[in-house]
């Protein structure tokens, strides 16, 4: 009885490979650079995934008195303290209004976070890194000091936000008014 199942099996694994077709072949994964998509106002951004610890939906904020119209407040994030900037009311555009898809990105600074304020998060983005360049892309004067390159995929040039690039910049630790 076991080797009449034996022998079915074997003649099975025979017909199998006589008859089968091939498995598709699996192509190697080339390197891939990471970053987090998002939106600020009508223009899209991708920043390191280094630079991002957590995205939050838009939390409950106290007020924090004499400091700049961007400082939105501070969250209570499961115990942690977490300041919250509005990005484009630093960058000196408008304000952002709140939607459905606004988010904020956590950012470490120094021994701490901060959080930033953005339109929209379009999550984690792959991008092979043949596709990746140090020249800045070109973007509005405001964007300038913070784009460090960019990366193109499927036609569309997105470009790469540093956000340590942002909490390097003395005017960003300047929150008092």
């Amino acid at each position: 009885m076991v080797a009449t199942a034996f022998n079915a099996l074997r003649e099975l694994e025979r017909l199998g490979l006589e008859r089968g077709a091939d498995l598709p072949a699996q192509d190697e994964p080339g390197e891939n650079w990471v970053g987090i998509g998002f939106r600020l106002g009508s223009r899209r951004f991708v920043a390191p995934m280094t630079d991002v610890v957590e995205l939050l939906k838009y939390p409950d904020l106290a007020p924090v008195p004499r400091t700049k119209g961007w400082v939105r407040g501070m969250a209570n994030i499961r115990g942690t303290l977490l300041p919250v900037m509005d990005l484009n009311g630093f960058l000196g555009d408008h304000g952002s209004s709140l939607t459905r898809l606004s988010r904020v990105l956590v950012i470490p600074i120094e021994n701490a976070y901060t959080g930033v304020l953005v339109d929209e998060v379009f999550g984690m983005r792959h991008f092979p890194k043949d596709n990746l360049r140090s020249t800045p892309a070109a973007v509005d004067d405001l964007y300038t000091p913070y784009v460090t390159g960019q990366v193109t995929d499927q036609g569309e040039t997105w470009p790469i936000f540093s956000l340590r690039a942002l909490v390097d910049d003395p005017q960003f630790l300047m929150v008092a008014s």
